[in-house]
């Protein structure tokens, strides 16, 4: 009969743990922790993707502030350089204004010593040989400056055109032009000064009663005295104008204004 042969008993201890520990670990176990593994792996690319996502998203906003402020400033460079443009504009015309007030003054001024000049030579003629040539001067030469300061009334230098307006009642007050041109100084009162437009629109109306202005200059003094609420005044203004001048266009807005006034 055979000895039986020695083993070690930690060979033993160690099958014995070996075995336990391959009956507690089961494939089941192993599966499960795979599959946490693999969750976790998911969650954490999930969780990665999103915040990409917002970081991108950021970037993004970052860049639309970005280009709006770009645009903003772009925008704000070019309304500056219009402004600048615009006030060079009107600085040129501004200059281009003082130029032609200066010329229109500088031609009165020419005007006015030419006509000195004419009277100064028709003055020391022979009256027998210029009789007939001082009124045809005399004539153009007035209604030359009445001309040209209509002109610069037109153009809204009130100052200068009342000026040569005076000027030329001065040189030349028996002119046919005198009531137009007192009219037209009335004219250039009417924004600014309605007292003196009204004053000068009565020299018409009382001086030069047979001028065509004086059926406007008649009517101009009713609307001065209805806007003072001197509502009397206004319609006899109005009642005059239709009286002396009935065909005139005045008094077809002064009939009007006596239907508003109720008569």
């Amino acid at each position: 009969m055979k000895r039986a042969r020695w083993v070690p008993r930690s060979l033993f201890l160690g099958a014995g743990v070996m075995a336990g520990l391959s009956g507690c670990v089961t494939k089941g176990d192993v599966q499960q922790v795979q599959d946490d593994i693999a969750l976790f792996k998911a969650e954490t690319a999930r969780r990665d993707s999103a915040r990409a996502a917002q970081l991108t998203q950021v970037i993004q906003l970052q860049q639309r502030v970005m280009d709006s402020l770009t645009t903003s400033r772009t925008a704000v460079g070019q309304l500056r350089g219009d402004l600048a443009s615009d006030l060079y504009n009107i600085q040129q015309q501004l200059v281009q204004l003082q130029e032609l007030t200066g010329q229109s003054q500088q031609r009165l001024s020419e005007l006015r010593t030419q006509l000195e000049a004419r009277g100064e030579q028709i003055s020391s003629a022979a009256p027998g040989d210029t009789s007939g040539q001082v009124t045809t001067t005399s004539s153009a030469s007035a209604d030359q400056m009445y001309e040209a300061s209509l002109a610069q009334l037109r153009r809204g230098s009130t100052s200068t055109a009342r000026q040569g307006l005076r000027e030329m009642l001065r040189t030349y007050p028996t002119s046919e032009r005198a009531g137009d041109a007192l009219y037209f100084i009335g004219q250039s009162f009417a924004a600014e000064n309605p007292d003196s437009a009204a004053a000068y629109y009565d020299q018409v109306v009382q001086r030069y009663p047979a001028s065509s202005r004086a059926g406007s200059a008649l009517y101009n003094l009713g609307l001065v005295a209805e806007r003072r609420k001197e509502t009397r005044k206004a319609r006899e203004a109005y009642q005059r104008v239709v009286q002396k001048y009935p065909q005139s266009d005045e008094a077809a807005l002064a009939r009007d204004r006596l239907k508003a006034l109720g008569r």
